[in-house]
């Protein structure tokens, strides 16, 4: 997509200059409404337990999915009851709304739902993050952390500490903000949280790595485990950076006759794959299944995948929390 390509080469895409005046629109209003917050000026809500957000500087996919499961997960060994808020990108309400294994990703979107069937913890959608964090203590009294997904941006609500999560591979692309490149704040902001966690080992070095893990294949009807897929194989995506997902399949060994992007959260419908042969094998990420799961054929498989961290950093995590725990 033209998007990704323009923010993701190398300079700024001629083109996009035509955008500047937007640019410089986009930075003045962030910048502003950031300081208004600061300052005081807008009211900030502070949750009555740590909340610890996590999310991204630039748009797209970086694997913050992921991330937010694997840190409920190790919460959950530590003694924690977590629980996780979310805004519920293209999601159709009512807000705020519970969300579980159950709900259809069309009211409450696509990341929540994956969340709420991987990690089983209280999870409630809204853009206004103070409305879901109350409906989850008032359900679930015993919750003693929140876990605010893709909210750094979200200055209303406080936070304790801070996780920013950066594709290794494609970095901060251009470096300009939106709409001439993929920033939503300037990378100086990267210097302020608490932990920067970085998808993938490369030549850039913003933080933490992290892995992403395959791991078993399962049929999207009905989420079944299953042996990998076999012969030729159609691979859909529509997730911010779908390049991810086939270079996976191929380190896999699988044969891809077509791969086929739709942009990222894409509504998907039975109509999306009308033109794919019925005799190919489908294959998806987790986020996609969640959406065709209604529709999918027997040939249909997604592909799980786990954020896996070095010991290094839980070390440092927990220290964190340590002191936070100190100051109560």
């Amino acid at each position: 997509m033209f998007w990704q390509r323009a923010w993701y080469r190398s300079g700024l895409h001629p083109l996009l200059l035509l955008l500047f005046p937007l640019h410089a629109l986009f930075v003045t209003l962030s910048t502003v409404r950031r300081w208004l917050y600061q300052v005081g000026f807008l009211a900030i809500y502070r949750a009555p337990v740590p909340v610890i957000v996590v999310g991204n500087i630039s748009v797209g996919g970086t694997g913050k999915t992921p991330v937010t499961e694997a840190l409920v997960q190790w919460l959950k060994q530590q003694g924690y009851s977590p629980a996780i808020v979310s805004r519920g990108y293209g999601a159709k309400g009512p807000f705020p709304q519970l969300v579980t294994a159950t709900s259809l990703a069309q009211r409450v979107g696509d990341e929540p739902k994956l969340l709420a069937v991987r990690t089983g913890v209280p999870l409630a959608v809204s853009p206004n993050r103070q409305q879901a964090i109350e409906l989850i203590l008032q359900m679930f009294p015993d919750t003693d952390i929140i876990l605010s997904d893709d909210g750094l941006q979200h200055y209303r609500l406080a936070r304790d500490i801070e996780i920013a999560v950066v594709d290794g591979n494609r970095g901060l692309g251009n470096g300009w903000r939106l709409p001439l490149g993929p920033l939503r704040e300037p990378a100086k902001r990267l210097a302020e949280v608490d932990f920067v966690v970085q998808n993938g080992l490369t030549q850039h070095n913003y933080g933490w790595p992290f892995t992403l893990q395959p791991q078993n294949w399962k049929r999207v009807k009905d989420s079944i485990e299953v042996t990998p897929p076999q012969g030729e194989c159609v691979a859909i995506a529509g997730i911010g950076h779908p390049q991810r997902f086939f270079d996976t399949l191929e380190q896999q060994s699988i044969v891809l006759k077509e791969c086929i992007e739709f942009a990222d959260h894409h509504p998907f419908s039975a109509s999306d794959f009308a033109q794919i042969d019925d005799s190919l094998n489908v294959l998806m990420t987790e986020k996609d299944a969640a959406k065709c799961q209604s529709f999918a054929k027997d040939s249909w498989f997604y592909l799980p995948v786990s954020a896996e961290f070095d010991e290094g950093f839980w070390q440092q995590l927990r220290k964190r929390l340590q002191d936070i725990a100190s100051k109560e």
